[in-house]
């Protein structure tokens, strides 16, 4: 995919994802014809109406309902999804969201879904069409609307099909403390010039937005786009997780959530850590015992849409392919229409285990059999490119000295891949030419006799210093070919001001070492024979995340920039090093 295509592409998987599972799929033998009821109009509670389109069964009823409430376009009354469950036997309802299309109000992202939710279900139950079962159905921003209506749901809302969704506001727009910049922004502009039918009422190439994701203060980011966009500016002033934010997610709300619910991720997806997290604590806290059990997550290779063979720059086979109608008809058909589809039998979590490129079914995240094992950071001082003399292996360090670089955030590392969805590389890219920047370490193992296996949480422990009050520190695993290609596997930032929690931030004292862990997030990867492990290490990840200006200065407010030195220790007093998930 050409740099240039990234933006336009990777919006249009939103739109696909949240309209139709359906694109999957073939036609199936219609039961029943199909009765549609456009733009009905919809009461929340404080008197806006939403606009929703209803597909009936021309039969007798009443029948189960199948929900989806949607930002991006409700469609028309040609919906094949829509018409496809209606002839079925089911009605199929689809919403816009509010301030969306037709329906009123004012569009705020996330502010509104939850009361909108269940005021929509509400309203369901009252229809005489509506036999008192209720399913949701949608991908992304349409898995959030379900998600966040789910906690105090009535056992009326029988299940929940979820794609590549988000769940957690605060821990998609803040990494480690750092701002998600290109999806927040990128994202959130693309939302406010979209028209009723959700399509784009303006265009902007990928250098525009590469050139306005540069633009200081953040808190005034919006200047780039040509106009005030609250929300936007909202996000930045919120850099903690704050009640602005536990108002929309699930954080907290798990054991309220009493729904069974299947979730489909990616490795590469922006929501690829919250999926696997969210539904972990579902199963742990849930008030409700057997749901615990009814909690279901496939994860794929993909980055944010399902099942496409060719990431990024690899190609994990035809096996990478899955058959969404299939599932999403299985599933409804056992929670909402008693057929035995075998739906609880189906493992916990199926995931898809790169460098072999094959599903294998597991019981729980992470594996039980995992063996979490220390490989370290090694160099005589020159880790600087991947010329350098950075060694990485499972021997902890004895007396080093440290590795050196300088942070410059004028001149940031470029995003070359990873958990992306607008104007950057998505999914597995070559690394080299990052790797061959100054500012970026690279340690890299010996070439492999055999198989080792990466599955789950990733992390990297890294002692450090800076000559700055408050920097950042990024870190990636990646696989090396024997031929030199490397290819990202997962990554993660940390904003040393982070260091302690995302709800209370103190400064750093310039040129202290503190000992610093960041989350690289999740993967599942085979490292073959004569394949090499390599972890990187430097201060950005731009436009993926904001550039740390080092000054210190309150989160969003600073048109200024300084470099900064860093210092990365790797000794017996300071090991370094990267705790991998090594499945035996």
């Amino acid at each position: 995919m050409k740099r240039s295509t990234t933006f336009c592409v990777a919006s249009l998987l939103i739109v696909v994802l949240c309209l139709a599972p359906t694109l999957a799929a073939g036609a199936a033998t219609t039961a029943y014809e199909v009765k549609v009821l456009t733009d009905v109009r919809v009461p929340m509670r404080d008197g806006i109406e939403l606009s929703t389109n209803v597909f009936l069964p021309e039969a007798q009823g009443p029948f189960p309902v199948i929900l989806t409430r949607t930002p991006y376009g409700k469609g028309d009354a040609n919906n094949s999804d829509a018409r496809f469950y209606a002839s079925q036997g089911y009605v199929y309802v689809s919403q816009d969201c509010r301030g969306r299309g037709p329906s009123q109000g004012v569009w705020e992202p996330h502010r509104n879904e939850a009361d909108d939710g269940h005021d929509a279900q509400g309203w369901l139950l009252e229809q005489p069409w509506c036999n008192g079962k209720i399913g949701t159905t949608g991908g992304s921003y349409v898995g959030f609307t379900q998600w966040i209506a789910a906690p105090e749901a009535g056992d009326y809302l029988k299940c929940m099909f979820t794609v590549v969704p988000l769940m957690d506001c605060y821990d998609t727009q803040y990494v480690g403390g750092a701002l998600n910049l290109a999806l927040a922004m990128g994202w959130g502009s693309d939302m406010s010039y979209r028209g009723g039918n959700g399509a784009r009422t303006q265009t902007w190439d990928e250098q525009r937005w590469l050139e306005a994701f540069r633009t200081l203060p953040l808190c005034e980011w919006d200047k780039a786009i040509g106009r005030k966009v609250q929300y936007l500016r909202d996000w930045v002033a919120h850099p903690t997780f704050d009640d602005y934010w536990a108002k929309v997610g699930v954080r907290d709300k798990w054991e309220q959530i009493c729904v069974p619910t299947l979730v489909i991720g990616g490795w590469y997806d922006i929501f690829a850590k919250p999926v696997l997290e969210n539904t972990n604590a579902v199963k742990k806290l849930s008030r409700c015992e057997q749901v615990r059990r009814q909690q279901y997550v496939i994860m794929g290779p993909w980055s944010h849409g399902v099942g496409p063979a060719k990431v990024g720059d690899l190609d994990f086979g035809p096996r990478a392919n899955v058959r969404l109608r299939e599932l999403e008809s299985r599933w409804f058909d056992y929670w909402l229409k008693g057929k035995d589809t075998k739906v609880e039998q189906w493992p916990a979590l199926r995931i898809f285990v790169m460098g072999r490129n094959d599903w294998r079914d597991e019981n729980e995240w992470p594996l039980e059999r995992t063996q979490f094992t220390p490989y370290y950071l090694h160099s005589a001082g020159s880790a600087n490119t991947l010329d350098g003399d950075g060694r990485l292996d499972p021997a902890a360090p004895r007396d080093e000295p440290q590795d050196h670089f300088v942070y410059d955030p004028m001149d940031p590392v470029p995003t070359l891949g990873g958990c992306n969805l607008m104007a950057c590389p998505i999914g597995p890219h070559d690394q080299r030419t990052a790797e061959r920047r100054r500012d970026v370490l690279v340690y890299t193992s010996q070439p492999l006799e055999k198989e080792l296996e990466v599955t789950g949480p990733v992390k990297v422990v890294l002692y450090a210093a800076s000559s700055a009050p408050d920097t950042d520190w990024t870190g990636k695993l990646v696989d090396v070919h024997p031929d030199g290609r490397a290819f990202n596997l997962c990554d993660g930032i940390l904003r040393a001001r982070y260091r302690e929690s995302d709800r209370k931030l103190t400064l750093i004292e310039p040129d202290k070492v503190y000992r610093y862990e960041i989350d690289l997030w999740v993967t599942s990867n085979v490292f073959l024979p004569g394949h090499r492990l390599r972890i990187e290490v430097s201060s950005s990840n731009f436009p993926h995340f904001d550039r740390n200006p080092n000054t210190g200065h309150e989160l969003g407010a600073d048109s200024e920039m300084r470099s900064a030195a860093q210092t990365i220790y790797h000794d017996a007093e300071h090991p370094s090093h990267v705790l991998l998930p090594i499945i035996p």
